[in-house]
């Protein structure tokens, strides 16, 4: 007798978790619905009085057996769930979100598939000096076969004192080398007043570190035609960075390369921290192609191949680095750009590494 009553209690207890399990669920239906209607409003997610509302008409009508501490902390994870599950579901809706496009984003700059399994490479100088500098960087660039080039023009700086770019003149001396020698041409874009301008002279549209979150410069970015090289933030989280360029797409532009270039953190090793991880993350994460700027994150010299080499293997789509004739007088991060023999070993080294691993190049 004893043992059928003890089944028949659990028997009741399986029901009363099924129909517990059934409520959680139909719940979960209703938190989707008012993330929408909050997404619509624009309201924050997290409401600290509606949660107070909530647990004030709990404790009013617990009766108990269970103590009011456990009542509690069994409705405070109930509502941590549904504040994760809108979040969630907010991720799965983004314009950039690999579930909203399971197919990579193909980015072509001057005939260069940017993000079909081929690693490309970006190099230039750091700031353009001038058109002699800038015209022997570009030629060394092209005697490689390659076809793409970075070059500040607007060179926002920690300092207001140190060199801040040749502004207009540099992108048109960078156009002409471009032209010279068949480069497609990145150069970073600081504000939106500089954009307009720029595109008579630029092939993408780089927004630097400092300016990630410079959210009208996105939006003007994400209105042109122009692709966009977006670089992580000094000290931004990789959500961070993606809702960055989900600015750009949501505007029509799904032209975007993020670029990894090393986050700030105690280490003084290293000019900044590279945060290797970001890359399968940021692939797996969204369908966008993922460059890292093996120069910045690093600052030295010493370090550019074995980063590179980290870039390729994890998966990255390509690798940005400085060049500059004789970067003892660089103008800017004189420590961090390569000199023309260096770079000659640093490219031929990287094609015999991507040969040997079996790498696309």
């Amino acid at each position: 007798m004893n043992h059928q009553n003890l089944e028949g209690l659990r028997d009741q207890v399986d029901e009363l978790n099924l129909e517990i399990l059934r409520l959680i669920n139909k719940r979960a239906e209703l938190v989707e619905e008012i993330g929408k209607v909050k997404e619509k409003q624009g309201v924050n997610r997290f409401d600290p009085l509606r949660e107070r509302h909530m647990l004030d008409l709990i404790t009013e009508n617990n009766q108990g057996p269970l103590p009011q501490g456990t009542v509690n902390h069994i409705f405070k994870e109930i509502f941590k769930q549904a504040l994760v599950q809108q979040q969630s579901n907010t991720k799965k809706e983004l314009l950039v979100s690999r579930k909203r496009k399971p197919e990579d984003t193909i980015v072509n700059v001057n005939g260069v598939p940017i993000g079909n399994g081929t690693p490309s490479f970006i190099f230039g100088p750091c700031a353009v000096e001038s058109f002699e500098q800038t015209e022997a960087v570009g030629a060394e660039i092209a005697k490689k076969g390659l076809k793409l080039m970075r070059g500040g023009a607007y060179k926002p700086r920690t300092s207001p004192y140190d060199f801040q770019g040749l502004g207009l003149e540099g992108l048109k001396i960078l156009k002409e080398v471009g032209q010279k020698h068949g480069l497609g041409i990145i150069s970073e874009i600081t504000t939106p007043a500089h954009l307009e301008e720029a595109l008579d002279y630029i092939d993408v549209i780089q927004i630097g570190a400092r300016n990630m979150q410079n959210f009208e410069l996105l939006k003007a970015a994400g209105q042109t035609n122009k692709p966009v090289l977006l670089k992580r933030g000094l000290a931004a989280t990789i959500d961070e960075f993606i809702h960055a360029a989900e600015y750009i797409i949501s505007k029509g532009n799904d032209q975007i390369i993020l670029c990894e270039r090393g986050i700030r953190t105690y280490e003084k090793a290293t000019r900044n921290t590279l945060d290797i991880s970001a890359v399968p993350i940021l692939k797996q994460e969204t369908h966008l192609p993922v460059f890292v700027d093996v120069t910045h994150s690093t600052g030295r010299r010493d370090l550019l191949l074995p980063c590179a080499k980290a870039a390729i293997a994890i998966g990255a789509d390509g690798v940005m680095a400085e060049v500059h004739p004789d970067p003892a007088v660089a103008l800017s991060d004189a420590q961090q750009q390569m000199d023309f023999p260096t770079f000659d070993a640093f490219y031929e080294t990287i094609q015999k590494f991507m040969k040997n691993y079996e790498i696309n190049a």
